[in-house]
């Protein structure tokens, strides 16, 4: 298999049935995805002959002389006879997994709360902002696609960031000319349609770059990525030839909550079968066909099928997260009677062993969510002594350390140095709330004419300084733009990690965008700061961005009308400190990580010095429960012409954060 360069130029079938409905028309991107040699006979633009045949190879990293995945050293072989795969072309692909999507693009239009009524200058905006959302920017096309190619994890972890990223910016823009539609569905399929994804081909085993216990908060995530195809159905299957005959076999299932499948085991799975269940529909007995059919074939060869399970979203308890679980295969089926009456197919899945854990992190966060005390290894039930709105567990299961240096607890700063009071804080005049496309919102004419949260608190992008919503505010505190001064929401745990000290965890699931902490201390210029070795341990400074920081906003910028060098962009340098040394909360235990999961965001709310900001964390992706937490110091040297004055400044450590990205020093 070898990587070209190709132009998507149509459009799908579904665009084609819902050409007045669809408000997507995107423009053909320049992007990557797989060619495959034609062999003789074929002809692409006709299709007259059968798609092309060719043995599957698991995907191996450059320089690896395996042929199998590292991670999947516990796959048996495949059990077919020889076995090649019929592989549609790239160009059929793309519209079979459009017609996925077909249950999602007639959505009906919701009543919204009231809003002031824009003005001619303000609807003439809409409409225009309407008419950039019909496409990507083409200027951007050049940093669209994730850069790494040789390094599939990376890559699926960049388009995914750039999902929700043009997600988030979708909502925002929808919520300010009052549209309702499904947003991470139009955001998948204006990816699909320019061909941002990866993986479209189907596989048996692991999909490379996803890992077990990756999550999803959207199924159109796992389309995009190659996981899961379908955007509806349970059962994902591929056609194959065995010894002249044409079969299907299962690739992966999705147990979602829609049938009566038994999950209790964290290692076995009893899977209803699809079908017979349609709520427009008259009720019937399941059929042996498609996907039932696929998994009873599975079931005879022997195949590993990819799980995916789900769970409720503990902060949006109408929601579903899904959660890569990895391999099994199926043990045992049977039909019985459901629920409803009729016969139903049941299969019987065991998890395969010597893989990573998966479901069973869950279930364990949410057991000790519950009950804080079924913990184990527990040093301090809660290190915040009730400051925190949640507890903060302090435990240690690898030595015989047994806490962290003393320091005070505080969940807010403490300036060392005097403000400059002269610039007035946010005065909005918004009663109760303040709306998206409110015209005479002050705080969200501040914050660029966006309000900077979606309605479920997320950051939409990261920008130079975020003013939320002040004290002098007539707003309620149940405004959206009251995120980070209501204080933490998630349950965490400082655990000892060895080599790097006490590290951060959660024991929540954490959407991209969501608010972590605040790093709390005291605050002071950078002229008068301490540079004893130890202090450094517990010092925030504004370094230079990640790369991958920057791009966090990829997304949202594919959706400008103008573009601007994204990977060139600095913030503005703030002269302040932050010591944690002597008080602090939960942000002085973060480790630095060169490839980071969390970034940092300037936020004012309560004072108008914009020089000394609150500093606060916010998820750059999700991530699991019981992930440590990490965001990038940096490199920080002496500033400039200071250099005899601040010796030990200038002094790098060496990087223990095991990327495959470090730099090797920080």
């Amino acid at each position: 298999m070898c990587l070209g360069i190709v132009f998507t130029m149509e459009k799908s079938n579904v665009e084609a049935e819902n050409e007045e409905e669809q408000p997507l028309e995107p423009k053909p991107l320049l992007s990557l995805a797989p060619m495959f040699p034609t062999p003789s006979g074929y002809d692409v633009a006709t299709q007259s002959a059968d798609p092309p045949v060719v043995h599957v190879t698991p995907f191996t990293p450059t320089g690896s002389s395996s042929t199998r995945p590292a991670a999947a050293s516990f796959d048996r072989p495949f059990t077919l006879s020889p076995v090649s795969v019929a592989l549609r072309t790239p160009r059929h692909e793309v519209e079979l997994s459009a017609e996925y999507l077909k249950p999602f693009l007639k959505q009906k239009k919701t009543t919204s709360a009231k809003r002031v009524r824009p003005t001619k200058e303000s609807s003439e905006d809409n409409i225009n902002r309407r008419s950039i959302k019909k496409s990507l920017n083409e200027n951007l096309v050049s940093i669209a696609w994730p850069s790494s190619l040789d390094n599939p994890r990376e890559s699926v972890e960049e388009l995914l960031i750039m999902f929700d990223s043009l997600r988030r910016r979708t909502v925002q823009l929808d919520e300010k000319e009052d549209t309702s539609r499904r947003a991470d569905m139009k955001t998948g399929t204006l990816m699909m349609s320019n061909n941002l994804r990866i993986n479209h081909v189907k596989t048996i085993g692991h999909v490379p770059g996803v890992k077990i216990g990756d999550i999803f908060f959207f199924r159109i995530e796992m389309c995009i990525v190659g996981l899961h195809a379908p955007a509806m159905g349970g059962i994902d299957y591929m056609p194959i030839k065995d010894v002249g005959k044409d079969q299907t076999l299962a690739v992966c299932i999705l147990s979602a909550g829609g049938y009566e499948n038994d999950e209790q085991d964290t290692d076995i799975l009893v899977y209803t079968g699809q079908g017979g269940n349609s709520r427009k529909k008259e009720k019937h007995d399941q059929k042996l066909e498609r996907g039932n059919l696929a998994l009873m074939n599975s079931k005879n060869k022997k195949s590993q099928i990819r799980v995916v399970r789900s769970t409720r979203d503990p902060f949006h308890h109408s929601d579903r997260i899904y959660i890569y679980d990895g391999l099994y295969s199926i043990e045992d089926s049977w039909i019985e009677k459901g629920k409803n009456g009729f016969k139903v197919f049941k299969y019987k899945l065991r998890r395969e062993i010597g893989q990573p854990d998966g479901i069973s992190v869950w279930k364990m966060a949410q057991k000790w969510k519950a009950n804080p005390a079924a913990r184990e290894n527990v040093i301090q039930m809660d290190l915040s002594s009730k400051v925190e709105n949640l507890p903060v567990c302090l435990v240690n299961e690898v030595s015989d350390v047994k806490r962290p240096i003393h320091f005070n607890y505080a969940t807010g700063v403490k300036y060392l140095i005097p403000l400059n009071r002269e610039t007035p804080v946010q005065n909005c005049k918004c009663r109760s709330l303040c709306l998206p496309g409110d015209i005479n919102c002050s705080c969200a004419r501040q914050n660029g004419g966006d309000l900077p949260y979606s309605s479920s608190g997320l950051l939409v992008r990261h920008i130079p300084m975020l003013y939320e919503c002040s004290s002098n505010c007539q707003c309620s505190q149940h405004c959206r733009n009251r995120v980070t001064q209501k204080g933490i929401r998630l349950s965490f745990e400082v655990f000892w990690t060895g080599d790097r000290g006490w590290g951060l965890r959660s024991w929540d699931p954490i959407h991209a965008g969501a608010f972590i902490c605040e790093y709390t201390g005291e605050v002071t210029d950078k002229m008068k700061m301490n540079t004893d070795d130890k202090e450094d341990d517990y010092i925030f400074h504004t370094a230079c961005l990640n790369d991958k920081v920057l791009r966090w906003n990829l997304g949202a910028e594919l959706l400008e009308e103008t573009s601007r060098d994204i990977a060139t962009e600095s913030p503005k340098q703030l002269p302040m400190v932050i010591s944690a040394k002597d008080s602090g909360n939960v942000a002085r235990f973060l480790n630095h990580s060169c490839s980071p999961n969390l970034l940092w965001q300037a936020v004012q709310y309560d004072h108008g010095d914009d020089s000394y900001p609150h500093i606060m964390f916010f998820a750059m992706k999700h991530i699991p429960p019981m992930t440590e937490l990490t965001y990038d110091y940096g490199i920080r040297g002496a500033p400039p012409g200071f250099k005899n004055k601040f010796p030990k400044a200038c002094k790098l450590k060496a990087c223990l954060c095991g990327s495959i990205n470090c730099r090797g020093f920080l």
